[in-house]
């Protein structure tokens, strides 16, 4: 590490960059940007599973064809409606008046290199944890040490430890809700079959439904189309309404079978397996519009801090390639670990079916749309996990592997003390690597 010692020193203890480049690129930035990828591959191998675990779990998808529809669609969400310009700090968790650019570039890679090692650790277990609290904890962490309690926004940190039980408990009542107004007026009528195709419209109706309020207000709003709630409802319902057209086509195809009920509820779960994969696959777009700013975010910061730019506003530019980055990472994430989690999710909590993982799927999108437009501050895979449990509750507390449950929760209580002890570590790391 010669090299970086004899690199003149800027008046606020930063080097100067431009005396040390790899292909004409800045030390620190080369460092942010394996460091941002480590992150998005970290992303993509336990969060992007959540999405596509129950649909696994109900056998709805091959875990082959899971990763291949949600790396898709994760890859289009971050790229394509990724966030132009991103909070250098996720959620308004420092005071950024405070925040100098020294604390921000030491404190960036720590962040980045302490939420990655957290998740890569959970998803060796398989445990489903919040990849945005994993973030938000390390931001703690570094900001208490570099610059004082005093810049934290605790208030914040509160909010996040309630919704360790806000977010499952949404979602969980409202998969109990919809599994059993499902099985009440479809799995358990003597002709269930006959009851989907007369009801088969209205879920599809309420899935596009859904779906539109999540693209809109989880997945597009990057791009600054600047629907108010009235056209965005409007949008949705006219999007549901073309849902109901096509599932009434798709209706009419499905063959009666023979006279047989095990027969005729595999021909039911089928309709419940297309409206799964659909809203399953409206979470995984949104997921990777908006969680890919857990791995740029802070990568955009550095770059901004070393290029000469001040992040006094707590906001960076965000450019194509650092989209790509994201996209990537959180693509070869999910190809090479995803199937850990999804297999937690998916088939460890409790037994799914296709009827099962669509009312989860479903709860959980709703979930997400409520508290998007409520400004309640939820997890997806909280939400998620939440609304499996909720299906599982359907069907009695001995439908649950209740040792599984604690070691998830477990999990998600100890993710920001964790995330925070690590970016302390490795902010001084970093800044015993970088600077005098």
């Amino acid at each position: 590490m010669r090299w970086i010692l004899v690199t003149p020193v800027l008046q606020d203890g930063l080097r100067d960059t431009r005396g040390v480049k790899l292909l004409g690129i800045p030390f620190e930035i080369w460092l942010a940007g394996v460091l941002a990828l480590y992150m998005a591959w970290a992303i993509g191998a336990n969060d992007v599973a959540n999405a596509m675990g129950t649909s696994v779990g109900s056998g709805a998808l091959t875990i082959r064809w899971a990763i291949i529809v949600a790396g898709l669609l994760e890859f289009a969400g971050a790229f394509l409606a990724g966030e132009h310009v991103t909070d250098t700090v996720r959620k308004g968790m420092l005071d950024m008046d405070l925040v100098s650019d020294e604390s921000i570039l030491y404190g960036m890679l720590a962040a980045l290199a302490s939420a990655a090692t957290l998740l890569l650790g959970a998803t060796r277990m398989g445990l489903p944890v919040s990849t945005t609290h994993a973030i938000v904890g390390s931001i703690v962490g570094f900001g208490a040490v570099a610059i004082g309690p005093e810049a934290v926004n605790w208030g914040k940190v509160g909010q996040i430890v309630a919704s360790w039980l806000t977010s499952p408990l949404m979602s969980g009542v409202l998969a109990y809700g919809i599994f059993q107004f499902t099985r009440s007026l479809v799995l358990d009528r003597d002709n269930p079959l006959a009851q989907v195709r007369k009801l088969g419209p209205f879920f599809f109706f309420y899935v596009f439904f859904i779906i539109g309020l999540v693209t809109l207000f989880k997945g597009l709003k990057n791009l600054k189309l600047h629907l108010d709630l009235p056209e965005a409802l409007m949008g949705s319902v006219a999007l549901g309404l073309v849902g109901a057209l096509i599932g009434w086509f798709f209706l009419r195809r499905v063959d009666e079978g023979k006279q047989v009920k095990d027969r005729r509820f595999s021909q039911v779960e089928r309709v419940f397996v297309v409206l799964q994969i659909l809203t399953a696959c409206a979470i995984a777009f949104a997921h990777g519009s908006n969680d890919v700013a857990n791995a740029i975010g802070p990568l955009a910061a550095v770059v901004s801090v070393v290029n000469g730019g001040s992040e006094v506003a707590g906001k960076a530019a965000v450019q194509p390639w650092m989209l790509a980055v994201g996209g990537l990472g959180i693509v070869f994430g999910l190809a090479t670990w995803g199937y850990r989690v999804m297999e937690t999710v998916g088939k460890k909590i409790t037994e799914l079916t296709p009827s099962r993982g669509f009312a989860a799927e479903l709860a959980a999108a709703t979930t997400i749309v409520l508290a998007s437009r409520l400004g309640i501050p939820v997890s997806t895979t909280h939400v998620l996990v939440g609304a499996v449990l909720g299906v599982g509750l359907a069907r009695g507390i001995g439908a649950l592997d209740l040792r599984v449950v604690g070691s998830i929760v477990v999990s998600w209580v100890a993710t920001l003390p964790i995330s925070a002890g690590l970016a302390i570590f490795f902010y001084y790391f970093f800044k015993g690597l970088l600077s005098d």
